[in-house]
């Protein structure tokens, strides 16, 4: 049993175009929506508030998160709906496949409009494009995750799993290459703005086109029905080498072992991602607000978090095979909590680089970000596998809606939570103390609740063999 890793490669151009999107999404809609509530509660720009009444800032920041906990609301109701559709969906170009190119193509378009409304002071329409964007990505999203299980054997997929998380990467590269380049500060901080529309335009129209393009090449270089035909006996196979303690099967409620597993790796799943989210949501605002940095520092910062999960998903299955998913988990957890705990005591550097009076950036802030992006990725790496591992391959597409639920639960309260805190606390040094909360809370649910069971040996492959490509 051998991973065809061109073919996981391609699938992954479905993962491309997602976080490319959300990488976008993530790190100018937050800004942009604090600029207008900025300009509606105080009748200034945010660039204009920071330099008079900078506490105001975080005054903003509750509806920020309610905002963004809005669209992740949306796709808490939707993520499983789409999952499960797609398990009972029959065409000939497969079952993921047209959910995957209608949601692609309507979010493509929509999604440059974004910033034209932003740059209009329009926050209605901005809003209604930004749920646009959402709904037709949830169509998306939970088919194209679903699709990499449906045609890798169960032993294999965490290995699977860290290849696609790597082309999704790369997604998110590009994107954040874009962000040190066509700087938001720059929009931000000027007074006139009239001539740096191109700024904030460009990015959403890279993000739509090449997301177009990624849902193309898998289109054209997947052919759904076919290589599941030529799986079948492989994937049966996997099925008899399953990490689980008990058997899955189509018929019948989950054994209570399966049951118990399931809840406690999806009840960490929400704690690790209310802390992931708190710091994606705000880390973009904390830069240009707090540390008082240019808006660049934060796509540098996660560009190098991107390379250290890189490392990460590539050797996340090599010690899953070793110790254990569970306990790879684990460690990502652990690590991802030391690097929050070290974010605590960073402070604004007071030292003026920047020509609209930016101060530079804290060097110390660019390792805790490589600590933590290796830690999250062999946390991502082996917990998606774990849950689908639980499930025939006939209920991929609704164990994948499980674990997203439980991601846009958290992401759904942790931006309105965290909001609020920082309106009672009045300081921005709460990010890192709540991130370091949560991130233990869930270390210690996974370490206390969750079996770690091995994947049982694959009979003829082992190591980088199981790399190799089928002939």
């Amino acid at each position: 049993m051998k991973l065809n890793v061109k073919r996981t490669c391609q699938i992954g151009f479905a993962f491309f175009g997602i976080l490319l999107l959300w990488q976008v999404y993530d790190s100018w809609c937050p800004t942009f929506l604090t600029d207008l509530f900025a300009h509606r509660m105080y009748g200034l720009t945010s660039a204009e508030l920071k330099a008079s009444a900078p506490e105001n800032i975080l005054n903003v920041q509750w509806l920020v998160g309610i905002i963004m906990a809005c669209d992740n609301l949306a796709a808490l109701i939707l993520l499983p709906v789409f999952g499960n559709l797609s398990d009972k969906t029959r065409t000939p170009i497969g079952k993921r496949m047209p959910y995957i190119l209608v949601g692609t193509f309507v979010a493509a378009v929509a999604f440059p409009f974004i910033p034209l409304f932003f740059h209009q002071n329009n926050i209605a329409g901005m809003i209604i494009m930004m749920g646009i964007v959402l709904i037709f990505m949830m169509m998306y999203r939970n088919p194209a995750v679903a699709l990499m299980p449906d045609i890798t054997p169960k032993p294999l997929r965490a290995k699977a799993n860290g290849i696609i998380n790597i082309m999704g990467y790369l997604g998110g590269g590009f994107a954040t290459i874009l962000g040190v380049f066509l700087k938001l500060s720059d929009y931000i901080n000027v007074t006139d703005r009239s001539t740096k529309m191109w700024i904030i335009e460009i990015p959403f129209l890279v993000a739509s086109l090449l997301m177009v393009v990624s849902a193309l090449v898998l289109f054209f270089t997947i052919k759904e029905n076919k290589i599941e035909e030529e799986m079948k006996d492989e994937l049966a196979e996997g099925e008899r080498l399953a990490a689980i303690e008990n058997p899955a099967t189509d018929e019948g409620p989950m054994s209570p072992a399966n049951r118990r597993m399931l809840l406690a790796i999806l009840g960490a799943e929400f704690l690790w991602f209310m802390s992931d989210n708190a710091i994606g949501t705000y880390i973009g605002n904390y830069v240009i607000y707090y540390l008082q940095a240019a808006s660049s520092a934060t796509m540098i910062l996660t560009l190098g978090g991107g390379l250290a999960s890189a490392v990460g998903f590539l050797i996340a299955g090599g010690i899953a095979e070793k110790i254990g998913r569970k306990w790879t988990v684990s460690i990502g957890l652990i690590i991802s909590f030391l690097a929050t705990l070290i974010m605590i005591f960073v402070r604004p550097t007071g030292k003026v680089v920047g020509v609209n009076g930016e101060f530079s950036f804290p060097a110390i802030l660019f390792g805790v970000w490589a600590l933590k992006g290796f830690g999250m990725a062999l946390v991502h790496n082996c917990s998606f596998p774990m849950v689908v591992e639980l499930c025939t391959s006939k209920k991929i597409g609704k164990f994948t809606g499980y674990y997203y639920a439980a991601s846009m639960s958290a992401q759904t309260v942790t931006p309105v939570l965290l909001g609020l805190i920082f309106m009672k606390t009045g300081a921005w040094g709460a990010l890192p103390v709540y991130s370091s909360i949560l991130t233990v809370c869930s270390a210690l649910v996974f370490i206390l609740l969750v079996k770690n069971i091995k994947t049982r040996k694959i009979a003829n492959a082992s190591g980088l063999e199981a790399f190799a490509e089928e002939d």
